[in-house]
């Protein structure tokens, strides 16, 4: 069968090199600045010949010397790598016309960027539609995407593996809506949303922290800890440093903290792979993983290998940077369209945020996909891949607009891939599509009432407020509750502060830290030192509840017209976290344990019956603290691992759906090894 194999690939290859001929001599004709034939004109022979030969050296070259292009181009920043892909597939048709034997073929530069994209999408295309009506084939072709290093594996175990899909920012309501509308067919198929066929998945939905985003979320998920994660972004006094999930620098430090609270490696220890993620998992193949992006390169650090594993292919760099622009012009659109019809909430979508925006919803999922197929083709034992299309267009568009249904039926195409590579891989595999948290949509704060959380809490700290702030009526009126609370006239302002705060926003949950005070500061030091600054921001309409520590009770939560509570009384009388739902008292009781805790935590207004929140960032669509459907993400498992829910309790923290994980991984007879089996892995 040997022969066989060999004799299908040359005649592929064959079909391939006379499409690409064909399409040389096509865009010959087309284009003005191509030709293959001298001046005084050449037979027809002659033509075919020439064009036969670029076409063969254009396809040895973008096989030969592309990969060690795209090697070379790991140093490149990601974002730009897409950029930089027509220039070099243009510059290896001007080299293959160089090298041509025939001694004829001339193109013009930017003409050979347009007939170099042509050929390759073509090839791509021809070559694919071979691929299709042979297995055998196709598997070969999936192969291809996978690390090269996977030919010096161990042979995989017979048992099932675990493959994880985040899709970063779906909310459970979201998906069922996606389903019941059919955008997401294969995800439909599974829940047999049609009711012919039995279902193979169950939809469980879990509930967040009260830090509703990826950083806790996946550090929970992967690393079974999400202790002193109090937001996306907060102020450690210890450090005097700021903290953000999305920084390589606090990714690792993160990481570094959950391995050491748990002492375990985490959920991919054992033959894992890790994708597109914040943090590693403790996996030992790791592609595009945030933690791990500060340290110098090597063998054991490789993040950005999966750029080359993906682009060493010309076709596949070709079809990934068409889409990339394809991508920032839907984005163009769909912002234009959104402006000229007055849609509300608006948030600004200029600048880079179109090549941002394409950069996630393309090259990042293209990328990702591709690694994740290479690992089910490998053997690996258990994969978690973090796809961010979704969360990043909810963001500015809000999560049940248009664009972002269109981003989810983009996503359901990418699990239909990863389905697909499941079948041809060497071991059986159970794939679970999960979420980290959902978006809830709403007008920003500051276009509700003028001014940012920051200007309100300078307001409130006596300090100067921007004049735009403070001529708006909730400028007005938080002056008016600072002279109120502070006893004094009109022309009279507050004391002066002996230290500006750091107000910093994660979502709709603020942090409000005094950097001069070495510990948390209580209520009774707020006070004393700023009297307006509590009264200020509880009453202002567009906050929900605040959390202090306090001298007398330990903590309270405040909220409107005096309102105090401490967190012993909750239980009994909830005050305005009646209105934020289940989970909601004992997600605050935690996030006060925290050694990192804000001085005053804040959570915007909530309204229960719309869902809608005050995000403190410039975002509709949004999610970091308590309120609506960010805080309600959802688990899709087959039907053959166990219920997530064990004896019928609901599912509340990311540290419980990582113990959910690591009892599916034991089912499968894939368990996780404690760190301290692994003292190479601890001392790095």
């Amino acid at each position: 069968m040997g022969w066989r194999r060999v004799a299908g690939q040359i005649g592929r290859s064959v079909t391939v090199w006379a499409v690409s001929t064909l399409t040389m001599l096509l865009l010959a004709g087309l284009l003005p600045d191509f030709r293959l034939q001298s001046p005084d004109g050449d037979s027809a022979t002659r033509i075919a010949v020439t064009a036969a030969c670029g076409a063969g050296a254009f396809g040895l070259l973008s096989a030969l010397v592309w990969p060690v292009l795209v090697r070379m181009l790991l140093l490149v920043p990601a974002l730009f790598l897409g950029l930089l892909v027509f220039f070099l597939n243009g510059s290896l048709l001007l080299l293959a016309l160089r090298l041509n034997p025939s001694g004829r073929g001339e193109v013009a530069p930017e003409t050979a960027v347009i007939v170099a994209a042509v050929m390759s999408a073509v090839a791509s295309a021809t070559g694919g539609a071979l691929a299709v009506r042979d297995d055998d084939a196709y598997r070969r072709r999936l192969l291809r995407l996978a690390d090269r290093r996977r030919r010096a594996a161990l042979p995989c175990a017979s048992t099932p593996g675990l493959v994880c899909v985040q899709l970063d920012g779906v909310g459970h309501d979201v998906l069922t809506a996606a389903v019941r509308d059919g955008l997401m067919p294969t995800v439909a198929r599974w829940l047999a949303a049609d009711g012919v066929i039995p279902p193979t998945h169950r939809l469980t939905a879990w509930r967040t922290d009260w830090s509703s985003q990826t950083g806790a979320s996946q550090l929970g998920i992967l690393h079974g800890s999400t202790y002193d994660v109090p937001a996306f972004r907060w102020y450690e006094k210890d450090r005097g440093e700021v903290m953000v999930c999305n920084r390589p620098t606090s990714a690792a430090e993160l990481q570094r903290r959950a391995t050491a609270r748990t002492g375990e490696a985490g959920l991919l220890a054992v033959d894992g792979a890790s994708r597109g993620n914040l943090f590693s998992g403790g996996a030992g193949e790791q592609a595009l993983v945030l933690s791990i992006a500060t340290r110098r390169r090597g063998r054991e650090n490789r993040s950005r290998a999966g750029y080359f594993a993906y682009f060493s292919d010309p076709a596949n760099a070709v079809r990934t940077a068409l889409s990339f622009f394809a991508e920032i012009g839907r984005e163009i659109g769909q912002s234009t369209r959104a402006r000229f019809a007055g849609a509300h909430p608006r948030v600004g979508r200029g600048g880079l945020y179109p090549f941002v925006r394409a950069f996630a919803t393309v090259v990042e999922r293209d990328v990702v996909v591709a690694a994740v197929m290479g690992d089910l083709l490998a053997g690996r034992t258990a994969v978690y891949a973090d796809l961010v299309a979704y969360d990043e267009v909810a963001h500015h568009s809000g999560p049940d607009s248009r664009d972002a249904r269109q981003v989810l039926k983009r996503l359901d195409r990418s699990l239909a891939l990863i389905e697909k590579a499941a079948e041809h891989a060497p071991r059986p595999y159970r794939l679970v599509v999960l979420s980290d948290h959902g978006q809830s949509p709403g007008e920003t704060f500051r276009s509700r009432y003028g001014l940012t959380l920051t200007d309100l809490v300078r307001a409130g700290s006596g300090l100067p407020v921007p004049r735009g702030a403070g001529r708006t009526p909730s400028g007005a009126e938080a002056r008016a509750a600072v002279r109120a609370a502070l006893g004094r006239g009109d022309s009279e302002s507050g004391p002066a502060p002996r230290s500006e705060p750091v107000v910093l926003a994660s979502g709709n949950l603020g942090l409000v830290s005094f950097p001069d005070v070495p510990h948390r500061m209580t209520k009774e030091e707020i006070d004393a030192r700023h009297p307006a600054l509590l009264p200020t921001l509880a009453n202002h309409p567009g906050i929900g509840f605040l959390l202090v520590r306090s001298a007398e009770h330990d903590g309270v939560v405040l909220g409107p017209c005096g309102t105090e509570i401490p967190l012993a009384e909750l239980a009994e009388r909830p005050g305005p976290l009646a209105r934020f739902g289940p989970g909601a008292i004992d997600a605050v009781r935690r996030t006060h344990a925290f050694p990192h805790t804000a001085d005053i935590m804040v959570n915007s207004w909530h309204d229960p019956a719309s869902g809608q929140i005050h995000a403190f960032e410039e975002q509709i669509g949004s999610h970091g603290g308590l309120g609506g459907a960010q805080s309600r993400p959802f688990l899709l498992s087959p039907l053959t691992l166990s219920v997530p829910e064990e004896h019928g309790e609901a599912l509340t923290g990311a540290e419980r759906v990582h113990g959910v994980l690591r009892r599916w991984l034991g089912e499968l007879n894939g368990p996780e090894v404690p760190l301290d089996a692994d003292p190479e892995r601890r001392a790095a």
